[in-house]
């Protein structure tokens, strides 16, 4: 078995190199989608947000408001506040959620994707290192991962340029808490490039593939 940490920044498409990889045969666990989950009404980890951060992150269906949310968090600063809440439940339930898909299958790879996966303080004693046997990152440079990261906030409507702008601040503002492709760089066991064509990083997860799986079945 092996157990793959995938990770990058904002924008750089890591969402689309797990799709690739699933669709090649990898087990796919997306730290986003297990925190949304979480964060439904009725689940411990909304009712510790709404306590600590209070009713104004409520919306008036009694969902988080994750607008005004990611505002509290990023604008005013008070990020790791939220992450102390959230980091830990998610790295617990991926933790079971990856047991029970080795129980099952004792050559799979199962891979994590997560945009923080050296940023947050919490998983346990070496904190990443206890996590993963291997981790990969994609890379793209800044302005690419921020235009990606507009492009994808207006798909569904017409955005004023003033809306825009604010949406690059906004970008900013998550890079600016994330740690540099760099830094993140001389921690992973594998590199993708994602500044080009689908068919590029295509290209590269094909070629990394049967490397996971030999040192799944190793």
């Amino acid at each position: 078995m092996l157990r793959v940490g995938l990770t990058g920044g904002l924008g750089s498409g890591k969402s689309t190199a797990a799709r690739l990889f699933a669709a090649l045969g990898a087990h796919v666990l997306q730290s986003d989608a297990i925190g949304r989950q979480m964060m439904e009404p009725g689940e411990p980890v909304y009712a510790a947000i709404v306590a600590h951060f209070g009713d104004s992150v409520v919306a008036a269906d009694g969902t988080l408001d994750r607008k005004a949310l990611a505002r509290i968090a990023f604008a005013e600063g008070r990020v790791e506040e939220l992450n102390a809440i959230v980091h830990p439940a998610v790295i617990a339930r991926q933790g079971e959620l990856s047991e029970a898909i080795f129980a099952e299958d004792h050559e799979a790879v199962v891979i994590v994707e997560s945009a923080l996966i050296f940023e947050t303080n919490y998983g346990g004693a070496g904190r990443w290192q206890s996590r993963f046997d291997r981790i990969i990152l994609v890379t793209t440079p800044e302005e690419l991962k921020i235009q990606r990261f507009v492009d994808r906030a207006t798909q569904e409507g017409q955005v004023s340029e003033a809306g825009r702008v604010e949406l690059e601040a906004e970008a900013r503002r998550r890079l600016a808490q994330q740690v540099s492709d760099e830094q993140k760089a001389g921690y992973c066991d594998y590199v993708l490039t994602n500044d080009g064509a689908l068919t590029e990083l295509e290209w590269q997860v094909d070629q990394l593939w049967p490397i996971l799986k030999a040192a799944a079945t190793g």
